[in-house]
C-alpha cells in the first residue's frame, strides 16, 4: 500500500469522539418528566409535614448534603422517608424544581429563604445566584433588611453593597424600622465608616438616640460602647453641651464614661457629605481625536469652580448623561465603530470614569442620538432618529432591569413628520415625577413606564423660527427656552398647560457662542450662557443667571470660571453632589 493510501487509511480508522449536544437538555427533561409521572421514586423527604416524592440519585447527583445523605452508610440512607429540618416547606419546592429542571425563580420575597436552603443543601448555583440577585436589589427601602441577612450569611459581596447604599442614604435609613432593629455591633460598624453622607455629626448622635430609645431597657448600657464612633470633634462646643445634658446621657449609669468621651478631642476627618457640594457639571469637548474629555464643576453661589480632564479608551457622547436619585453619575461612550454604546460610570471617591457593571447596548444603525435618562431608579436609553421621516419610529427605547442584568425593548415612539420639517436638530428628554417626557419643537410626549405607553401632550406652542434647545424639570413643571434665550416657556405636567415665565433677559444683550444651558441648582432655575469673544485669550463674559420667582426676574450671578473654551453638545448641565477632596486631588 502506497504511504499516501496508507495515512488516509490510519485517519479512517483513527478513534473520535462525538458529543451530543442535545442529550444534556434531554436527560434532564426526561428526569424531570419521571418526577411529575411519579416512577422509580425511592425516597420520601418530608419538610414541614409535607411530602416529596423523590430519586435518590437525582439528588445525590445536584447535591453533596444528599450525596453524604445517602452513601456514607447514614440510618437515613436505608429510610423510606427522611424528614429534613431548618427548611421552608415552600422553599423546599422551589429547590427541588432546580433540581429537576434546571429553572430557578427568584424575587425579593423568598430570595433570603431560599439562600438559605441553598446554603443548608449545598447548592452553589443556587446560592450564588440568589447572591447576585440581593446585591442588584440594594436599596435605599432594602439594604438594611439585605446587609442583616449577608451580615448573619457572610455574604461579602452584598455585605459591602449594602454598608456602601446605607451609608449614602444614611438620613432615610435612620427613619426606617429596620433601622431599630440592627444589632449594636451593626450599628456601630455603620456609624464607625467615613462614608456615611451627613452633613453635620449631630445626625450620628440623633441616629443613635433613636437607635437606643427604640428599646431603652435593653440598649442604654451600650451606649458608652457606641459613643467613640461618634465624631465629637466634629461638633460646635454647644453641640455637645447639648448632648451632655440629654436624658439618655444624664441618666446612664456609665454617665463619667461617657463624659469623658464627648469631652475628648480627636483627629477623626470629616464625614464624606460634610466634604461634598451639589455642583452643575458642564461637558467639554477634548481634542480633536476626542482623547480627552475636559469637564466643569461649578456652584457659582458658593463661588466654587473645579475642571479635571479624563483620558478614556472610549469616546463619550457628552449628551447622554444622567444624575440618578441615588447621585451616580452615568455617560454614554462609543466603541466598535459606533454600533455598541458602554456605559461608564463615575466614582465620587477615585474622580474618574469606570465601565459600569451593564452590558452595552448595541444600536441597530449608526448615526442616531443617544439619550441617557432615569425614571425611578429604571435607566433608559432612547435612540433617537434626527430625521423628520416617519419611515421609522422617532424613538427606539430600552430599559435597563437590574434584576436581569438587561436591557429591554420598550414600547417605541411612532409620530407623524411634519411637512415643513426636513431635520431636527433638537430632541429633549426629560425625567419629571415617575413619567418620561420626549419633547421637540413642534410637540412633546409622554412616557408612562407602568403602562408601557406614548401619548401626545399639549405642544409648546413657539413661533415657527425658534427653536427649544434646552430643558430641565423642577417639582412638577418642565422649563424649556429656545437658542437665542427670547423666552422661557413653562410646562406644568399636572395640568397639561404652557406659560410664558415672566422677566426674561434682554436676548439683545446675551448674544451667546453657544446655546443656553439650563440647570437646576439647590432648588433654583438657572441659565448658563458663554457670550460672542472678539479673541479667545478673553476669559470674562460667561454669564451665569438665576431665576427669582418671588420677583420674577432673572438676576445674574458673579461667575469667575477657570478656562476658556466650552463648546459642548450636552443642552443641559447636569447636577450632583461631587466629593470635593476627590475633585481636588
Amino acid at each position: 500500500m502506497a504511504a499516501a493510501d496508507q495515512n488516509r487509511h490510519d485517519s479512517a480508522v483513527r478513534p473520535r469522539s462525538y458529543e451530543d449536544e442535545r442529550y444534556q437538555d434531554g436527560f434532564l427533561e426526561a428526569v424531570c418528566d419521571l418526577k411529575k409521572a411519579e416512577v422509580l421514586q425511592d425516597v420520601v423527604l418530608e419538610v414541614e409535614g409535607r411530602r416529596f416524592p423523590c430519586h435518590r440519585l437525582v439528588l445525590s447527583a445536584a447535591s453533596p448534603y444528599f450525596r453524604a445523605m445517602f452513601t456514607s452508610g447514614m440510618m437515613e440512607s436505608r429510610q423510606k422517608t427522611v424528614v429534613l429540618q431548618d427548611l421552608d416547606a415552600g422553599m423546599f419546592g422551589e429547590i427541588l424544581n432546580y433540581i429537576y429542571s434546571g429553572t430557578l425563580d427568584v424575587s425579593l420575597d423568598k430570595v433570603q429563604p431560599l439562600y438559605q436552603a441553598a446554603d443548608l443543601l449545598q447548592l452553589d448555583y443556587v446560592r450564588d445566584t440568589c447572591s447576585s440577585y440581593m446585591a442588584m436589589n440594594v436599596h435605599h427601602s432594602t439594604c438594611v433588611d439585605l446587609y442583616k441577612f449577608a451580615d448573619v450569611f457572610s455574604i461579602d459581596s452584598v455585605r459591602n453593597q449594602c454598608l456602601q447604599c446605607i451609608c449614602r442614604h444614611f438620613s432615610k435609613v435612620v427613619s426606617t424600622e429596620g433601622f431599630c432593629s440592627l444589632n449594636v455591633t451593626q450599628l456601630t460598624e455603620i456609624i464607625s465608616r467615613d462614608e456615611l453622607d451627613v452633613k453635620e455629626e449631630t445626625a450620628v448622635w440623633e441616629a443613635v438616640v433613636r437607635w437606643v430609645q427604640h428599646c431603652k431597657k435593653d440598649r442604654l448600657r451600650h451606649l458608652p460602647s457606641i459613643l467613640p464612633h461618634t465624631r465629637f470633634n466634629l461638633m460646635t462646643p454647644y453641640n455637645m453641651v447639648a448632648i451632655l445634658d440629654h436624658p439618655l446621657v444624664k441618666k446612664n449609669p456609665g454617665r463619667s464614661a461617657i463624659r469623658n468621651v464627648v469631652k475628648e478631642t480627636s483627629n477623626m476627618k470629616k464625614r464624606f457629605g460634610m466634604d461634598t457640594l451639589e455642583m452643575a457639571v458642564l461637558f467639554v469637548h477634548g481634542d480633536v481625536d476626542g482623547n480627552e474629555e475636559r469637564i466643569l464643576f461649578m456652584n457659582p453661589r458658593e463661588g466654587k469652580y473645579i475642571s479635571c480632564s479624563y483620558t478614556q479608551d472610549v469616546r463619550l457622547l457628552t449628551w447622554t448623561v444622567t444624575v440618578t436619585s441615588d447621585n451616580n453619575i452615568y455617560i454614554l461612550g462609543i466603541e466598535s465603530l459606533g454600533y455598541q454604546l458602554t456605559v461608564l460610570e463615575y466614582s465620587h471617591a477615585g474622580n474618574v470614569w469606570e465601565r459600569a457593571s451593564i452590558p452595552p447596548i448595541q444600536r441597530r444603525e449608526y448615526g442616531r442620538m443617544s439619550l441617557l435618562v432615569e425614571v425611578d431608579r429604571i435607566l433608559y436609553c432612547l435612540l433617537v432618529d434626527r430625521s423628520a421621516s416617519n419611515t421609522t419610529p422617532l424613538v427606539e427605547m430600552t430599559k435597563y432591569s437590574w434584576n436581569t442584568n438587561q436591557w429591554q425593548e420598550c414600547s417605541q415612539l411612532h409620530v407623524q413628520a411634519d411637512k415643513e420639517v426636513t431635520v431636527v436638530f433638537r430632541h429633549l428628554v426629560v425625567s419629571c415625577g415617575s413619567h418620561l417626557y420626549f419633547l421637540r419643537n413642534t410637540d412633546i410626549h409622554h412616557y408612562d413606564p407602568t403602562q408601557d405607553r406614548w401619548c401626545k401632550l399639549t405642544p409648546p406652542r413657539l413661533d415657527h423660527e425658534l427653536e427649544v434647545c434646552t430643558a430641565v424639570s423642577m417639582g412638577t413643571e418642565i422649563f424649556c427656552t429656545d437658542m437665542e434665550f427670547t423666552k422661557t416657556m413653562v410646562y406644568d405636567t399636572e395640568s397639561d398647560c404652557w406659560k410664558e415665565l415672566p422677566g426674561w433677559p434682554n436676548s439683545r444683550d446675551l448674544a451667546s457662542n453657544n446655546e443656553p444651558k439650563l440647570f437646576v441648582l439647590e432648588n433654583q432655575l438657572h441659565v448658563w450662557l458663554e457670550p460672542y469673544r472678539i479673541s479667545t485669550d478673553d476669559a470674562e463674559g460667561n454669564q451665569i443667571f438665576v431665576y427669582d420667582r418671588s420677583a420674577g426676574a432673572w438676576k445674574e450671578l458673579e461667575a469667575t470660571l477657570p478656562f476658556k473654551e466650552y463648546a459642548s453638545d450636552e443642552p443641559v448641565c447636569p447636577v450632583a453632589r461631587m466629593y470635593l477632596p476627590g475633585l481636588n486631588a
